[in-house]
């Protein structure tokens, strides 16, 4: 137990409670709609997936990386998964149980795919190649992502505000990944931290008031349509 391994684990232990969290958000929200036993199936899914994903990752890590705009494709996707997150807020219980647990599980693996790749590399480089150390910031990962989710999901049931959030923290996650893509921030040649913090504020900003205003667009037409 020298200085540099407890140095690590620490670094670990902060990567996956930094990092899980954006996993037990967007599981939270996926399966919010559904009813509690439908729900509990769902996060154990989802959070089975993401487990699994970090385990596949780990393995292509060098791989993943020499993928040109890997990361920045990533934040694209992580961004429509946010506003779908965030339209689909209005939707009540009223759809079959297969389809709606299927959707919410697709959705969960569908983020899991996007957001396990940061965290991988993140602990990859805290293990500097220690396969003890990845193994324990996988391990760590699992109770960190299934407890949170079934927080995320009964809080967001209860206090609708948390649900736009939530999906500024994916937001905020997918406009970090975009400019910190290799291929963009060499594309960009910009290095001024406010010019990355504008950019973020202004992806959040416009994925939030971009829902809102379909969902109120929503409500104005079934208002008319009832």
């Amino acid at each position: 137990m020298n200085p540099e391994f407890i140095q690590a684990i620490f670094s670990i232990v902060v990567i996956d409670l930094v990092l899980s969290g954006d996993n037990a958000v967007v599981i939270g929200m996926a399966a919010r709609n559904l009813p509690p036993d439908q729900r509990r199936r769902a996060i154990i899914l989802g959070a089975g997936g993401a487990i699994g994903l970090r385990v596949l990752f780990t393995a292509l890590v060098a791989v993943l990386l020499g993928i040109p705009l890997l990361q920045a494709a990533g934040g694209l996707l992580l961004l429509w998964i946010a506003l779908k997150l965030l339209r689909d807020q209005r939707q009540g219980h009223d759809v079959k149980e297969g389809g709606s647990l299927f959707e919410a599980v697709r959705t969960i693996i569908l983020a899991d795919v996007v957001m396990s790749l940061d965290n991988i590399l993140a602990v990859g480089g805290a293990a500097h190649g220690s396969l003890p150390l990845l193994l324990f910031g996988l391990a760590l990962s699992m109770p960190l992502i299934l407890f949170g989710s079934s927080l995320v999901a009964t809080l967001m049931n209860r206090f609708a505000w948390l649900v736009y959030l939530g999906a500024g923290v994916l937001a905020y996650t997918a406009a970090e990944m975009i400019l910190e893509d290799p291929v963009v921030m060499s594309w960009l040649h910009v290095s001024f931290p406010w010019f990355e913090w504008s950019v973020i504020g202004v992806v959040v900003a416009g994925v939030l008031a971009l829902g809102w205003w379909l969902n109120v667009r929503r409500s104005r037409t079934d208002a008319r349509a009832g």
